[in-house]
């Protein structure tokens, strides 16, 4: 849905008229899952970011996603609620808090899953990263940090990259910035994209926005390209994720879990993800 907010709305709300949102969206949702992005719809529009999905559980059963591959991407997941499990081929294994992070860079493949480790809700965010050329066939290494090793810049946690001279415990793979914010009812927040970062979005966990239009729980919006400002209001407490990025210059070759450059990149990719599989094979949680 295309939307643009007069200049007399923002004035209404004192906010100066700057990044006006082009598209919203509540996503397709599968049981407590909604997809907000992929790499076939507004990840074209918004690459290097290329898939997002909120989740919002009230009672995930363990491994509720079995064992399955990657390749050519990166997988950041943003817990918000809840404590899940987690397992991947590179061998690591625990147990994720509320404001944890898990990174997963698949490179030339890996697999991996997770479910509950509690009882209760469980809420996040689950985002694909595209890699450049340089990085979508390397080795596959994970990182799992906890809610104290995420850096803040106010009231946002650097989730990947850095913003206003704060370093996330994550590089990113390419110039991007990926922010987890929670604002109070009332209040305001202006986010300041880094220089030459004219892709951005905003998606909205729980509670409501202004963003020069009204973001509700469970919904995404996309800015105009630009590199302006966006200024937020917080029209109940509210959790969401922003990221901006500089576009990424490469084309968006798909498989069944894989985002590359190239067919020939694509297919090194699905030939690991096959190799690791049968190591995996007599493990009951691996699916093909």
């Amino acid at each position: 849905m295309d939307i643009s907010t007069p200049a007399t709305q923002a004035a209404a709300l004192h906010l100066p008229a700057k990044r006006r949102i082009v598209h919203q969206t509540a996503g397709s949702s599968h049981r407590s899952i909604t997809r907000l992005m992929s790499p076939s719809d507004l990840g074209e529009v918004l690459k290097p970011y290329v898939f997002l999905d909120h989740f919002d559980d009230p009672a995930m059963r363990p491994m509720a996603m079995p064992l399955h591959p990657h390749s050519g991407i990166a997988t950041l997941t943003y817990l918000l609620e809840g404590h899940i499990s987690y397992e991947d081929s590179t061998g690591a294994n625990g147990t994720l808090p509320p404001g944890s992070v898990e990174w997963m860079m698949a490179g030339g493949g890996v697999w991996h899953g997770g479910g509950a480790a509690t009882e209760g809700r469980i809420r996040g965010f689950q985002l694909w990263v595209a890699m450049p050329p340089e990085l979508e066939s390397a080795p596959a290494f994970s990182r799992y940090i906890s809610p104290e090793g995420l850096p803040a810049a106010g009231p946002a946690r650097v989730l990947l990259g850095q913003y206003m001279g704060v370093a996330g415990a994550l590089a990113a793979p390419s110039p991007m910035t990926y922010l987890g914010v929670r604002l109070r009812a009332g209040e305001q927040w202006r986010y300041v994209p880094p220089p030459g970062h004219s892709v951005a979005w905003l998606a909205v966990s729980s509670g409501e926005l202004r963003a020069h239009g009204t973001v509700g729980a469970g919904e995404m919006v996309v800015f105009a390209e630009s590199e302006e400002a966006i200024d937020i209001r917080a029209a109940q407490d509210t959790e969401f994720v922003i990221g901006s990025a500089v576009p990424h210059p490469h084309p968006l070759v798909l498989g069944s879990y894989s985002v590359h450059t190239s067919p020939a990149a694509l297919a090194l990719g699905a030939s690991r993800i096959r190799e690791i599989g049968a190591t995996l094979e007599g493990r009951a949680r691996v699916r093909f």
